[in-house]
């Protein structure tokens, strides 16, 4: 690092935003840029956010999906496995008589 060019801190938070010491330019794929003066930007990392790259925190809304599949047992991401034989018959088949 040169002297007049100090480092951007980058923080990654879990389960949301990139928060990046600003200003920042940021770069999308398709060629076009979004600019922002402030001394703290939230990028969005689940892509949910509507004014995308920018976080609006979405994320609150709803957990990533992979993110939630980790936390599970192994044993529930097969339902069909840990369930009793019956259970997964029509309802009208085990009732009593």
């Amino acid at each position: 690092m040169t002297p007049d060019r100090a480092a951007r801190i980058v923080r990654v938070v879990p389960g949301g935003p990139v928060m990046v010491q600003g200003p920042v330019r940021i770069e999308l794929p398709d060629g076009s840029t979004v600019e922002s003066d402030r001394f703290m930007v939230a990028i969005c990392a689940c892509r949910r956010s509507r004014t995308y790259p920018l976080c609006d925190t979405s994320h609150r809304c709803r957990t990533r999906r992979n993110a939630r599949d980790s936390q599970e047992p192994q044993s529930s991401q097969n339902p069909q496995s840990s369930q009793d034989p019956q259970s997964s018959q029509n309802p009208a088949q085990t009732a009593p008589r």
